[in-house]
């Protein structure tokens, strides 16, 4: 798979996920239903631009609230590092653990990348808004962190006002 192309697209249903968060509870896509969810997919814990990611949206959990959204975010670490990132940095929403990358891989963004020369597998960070009726709203591709949290607020104004 090439990092340009997703295999989703706005307007695709959303694939059904169920995994643990950072306390062990199971948690599923269904789970949210009639709700929007912002759905991030992240590399790893405790690296300098996932903390940032992450921090980023725990500031803004309240206007997503008000969007009618909840962030969820997903990386392969294990449930134990998602705990500790969690209380770390005081993260309020639900990390979850996907180490086999079986989510990732159904919204394609487990992508062959290159770091220093090195080819590897890995998450290549990526965001989708997904609409109260559980369809791709948004796709943020290849996210840089910084304001990235602004351009999801804006994206679920945008979808407030065209809902009117």
């Amino acid at each position: 798979m090439t990092a340009s192309r997703l295999p989703l697209a706005v307007g695709d249903p959303a694939p059904p996920f169920a995994l643990k968060d950072a306390t062990g509870q199971v948690v599923k896509l269904a789970d949210f239903a009639g709700q929007r969810v912002v759905l991030y997919f992240y590399p790893r814990d405790n690296t300098p631009g996932c903390t940032k990611e992450a921090c980023a949206f725990n500031a803004i959990r309240e206007e997503l609230a008000a969007r009618k959204a909840q962030v969820i975010g997903v990386s392969p670490d294990s449930i134990a590092s998602h705990e500790k990132f969690a209380a770390k940095f005081g993260l309020t929403f639900p990390l979850l653990s996907d180490p086999d990358h079986v989510v990732a891989e159904q919204y394609g963004v487990w992508q062959e990348k290159k770091n220093y020369g090195k080819t590897y597998f890995g998450i290549v960070r990526t965001t989708f808004i997904i609409d109260e009726q559980g369809r791709i709203a948004r796709i943020f591709p290849n996210v840089k962190v910084e304001g990235h949290a602004a351009q999801v607020l804006q994206a679920l104004a945008e979808m407030d006002q065209e809902s009117k």
